[in-house]
């Protein structure tokens, strides 16, 4: 029991040089080294996730994008046919001529 109680001591003083005000003070620098390790690694985390939001932000909006540039070329394919301007122009009084275009020829 004895031994038990000298060999706890010897540990416990062990233990309480190494925790001492003059190791910790000798130690400062390289704990504030690993603090500011942990610091940056946070916020390069935190950098990173904005950077994928970002990402898929834009991706999302240029999908939108195609899309309706699809759907316009797709409408002005279909209002550019013949028979949509012929119904386009018919409120205005125009439509396609039946007879051959007169052919005019200059004298010499």
């Amino acid at each position: 029991m004895e031994q038990q109680k000298t060999q706890h001591k010897k540990q416990r003083t062990v233990l309480q040089k190494m925790v001492s005000y003059k190791w910790i003070i000798q130690k400062l620098p390289f704990i504030l080294f690993l603090a500011l390790l942990a610091v940056l690694y946070i916020a390069n985390g935190h950098w990173a996730d904005n950077t994928i939001r970002d990402i898929n932000k834009t991706a999302k909006e240029v999908k939108d994008l195609q899309y309706e540039y699809k759907s316009l070329k797709s409408e002005e394919m279909f209002k550019s046919r013949e028979s949509q301007i012929t119904e386009a122009a018919a409120p205005l009084g125009l439509k396609i001529p039946v007879d051959k275009p007169i052919e005019l020829k200059a004298e010499k």
